[in-house]
């Protein structure tokens, strides 16, 4: 089957995630790995820390950020919805849906939209559709049906290239709502829901290539929002935090 290019490292980077994603014992069976000496202390289980900020970098929604470490407490099929709409209603989806709408009137893709202003307009839309249909199948409907929890499990300790790798494994990876871990059906069948609902406003890519194509623009879109989620409180501690000076600092 023949797939655009720009997916197919998609693909690979996927099949990679998926094989070192299933490796990885359940965090209800085991302690956390221990952090680098280089890393900060990990949060204790059971330790209160402070809630995760709304936006990540002052434009990202985080309403779905949990504590990888805590006592781990479901949310229920309320609580799912209610994450669901807040994502898909918030300004930024906006701003993202006008990212791809620019990237697809840059290279017209969907060629029946045409150009200018009218063109744009569509795919605006069409962007936007994409995007919020996206996130209430992952993070309401789906992950009700199935019981699974739509939240991203922030690790917040260990080297770099861990967490990264551990970010973007959540994609293939959740917790159910009894705190056992599984492959992440919602994350993949809601996406793939959506893609197929898209054929309806795509007149132009309704072959199998475009549909493959749209579910890892949406899965790849969810998988680097969670590497952001990771490693926010980070940066935000390191640039945009000012730290009182003590007396040894001054001396």
């Amino acid at each position: 089957m023949f797939l655009p290019k720009r997916v197919q490292p998609v693909l690979l980077i996927f099949a990679s995630v998926a094989a070192s994603a299933w490796a990885q014992q359940d965090p209800s069976a085991a302690p956390p790995a221990p952090p680098s000496a280089a890393s900060p202390a990990p949060i204790q289980p059971g330790q209160t820390q402070e809630p995760p900020d709304k936006r990540v970098f002052g434009v990202l929604p985080n309403y779905r950020t949990a504590n990888e470490t805590a006592v781990y407490t479901p949310v229920s099929t309320k609580q799912k919805f209610v994450i669901g709409l807040k994502d898909s209603f918030d300004y930024p989806l906006f701003l993202l849906a006008g990212a791809f709408a620019g990237l697809g009137q840059w290279t017209n893709e969907n060629p029946s939209f045409g150009q200018g202003m009218a063109g744009f307009g569509r795919r605006l839309g069409t962007a936007y559709a994409d995007q919020a249909i996206g996130n209430m199948m992952t993070e309401s409907i789906y992950p009700s049906i199935l019981r699974e929890d739509p939240r991203y499990f922030r690790r917040g300790y260990g080297p770099k290239l861990g967490r990264t790798w551990y970010a973007l494994s959540r994609v293939m990876v959740t917790r159910t709502d009894s705190g056992g871990t599984r492959f992440n059906f919602s994350e993949w069948v809601g996406n793939a829901t959506g893609t197929a609902i898209s054929n309806a406003y795509y007149p132009d890519n309704r072959n199998v290539g475009a549909n493959v194509a749209k579910l890892c623009e949406q899965v790849g879109t969810d998988a680097i929002s969670q590497v952001l989620k990771e490693f926010w409180p980070d940066v935000k501690h390191r640039f945009f935090q000012h730290h009182d000076k003590t007396p040894a600092d001054i001396h």
